[in-house]
């Protein structure tokens, strides 16, 4: 899928990537001569030009129409034997998106399953919010996720599913080949996904407020994961 994608941390990122098709900038970018050695097609605009193209983002004077992000597949994904995968179940929010990839990529995550279906894809706000930490994640999209669970299960991976009736994540020992499955935002897992997880996990709440936001208990989740890998 092509995007346009602006701001300097998602830009430098996709430039590394050689994902950049064509660049507008304005004369003061730092990423000029880079764009030149790298034969890049890029025109000097004014920052009126990109304010209504990025809809008066913080594009730091720099924006870019990227080639198609390539989705990773199903059979790349199976032949992984350690680490851990992240499952999505129908997160809504591009921004809850963009920080759970970003949480993936710095803690090391092998791969990132999403539903086609009745989610939210990789877009603009979903590459802006991660800081361009799509570029370096590999994502795949999956039909139906009961289908992709089964597949990880006859491959050894044991299915962790947060949700807020479960066991404290702090008493798992998370050494094998792992799979963590994060629901949507306000309605959690899908009762058909929970069913099929191994085990259900929670992050103990002290608090009134009987939630996190789905990118918070991520993080959470993957960097205490992370330790066991």
């Amino acid at each position: 899928m092509s995007d346009i994608i602006y701001g300097k941390n998602s830009f430098i990122e996709t430039l590394r990537s050689d994902r950049i098709k064509e660049a507008l900038v304005t004369k003061d970018c730092q990423y000029i001569k880079d764009l030149e050695k790298k034969n890049i097609k890029y025109k000097i605009v004014d920052k009126k030009k990109l304010d209504i193209l990025s809809k008066n983002g913080n594009h730091q004077g720099c924006l870019a129409y990227t080639k198609e992000y390539k989705l990773a597949t199903v059979k790349s994904m199976m032949k992984k034997e350690k680490g851990l995968i992240v499952l999505l179940d129908g997160l809504k929010d591009p921004h809850n998106l963009g920080a759970i990839i970003r949480t993936c990529e710095c803690a090391g995550v092998n791969y990132i399953i999403i539903p086609r279906n009745r989610s939210v894809s990789v877009n603009s706000t979903v590459y802006k919010t991660s800081s361009g930490a799509l570029s370096n994640i590999k994502i795949v999209e999956v039909v139906n996720l009961n289908n992709t669970i089964k597949k990880l299960k006859d491959l050894g991976y044991w299915i962790y599913g947060s949700d807020a009736k479960g066991k404290d994540y702090r008493k798992i020992d998370y050494t094998g080949k792992t799979c963590l499955v994060i629901g949507s935002e306000g309605h959690g897992l899908k009762q058909i996904v929970s069913n099929s997880c191994d085990e259900i996990v929670s992050l103990p709440m002290k608090g009134k407020i009987n939630s996190l936001n789905a990118s918070v208990a991520a993080g959470i989740f993957i960097y205490e994961i992370m330790k066991y890998k």
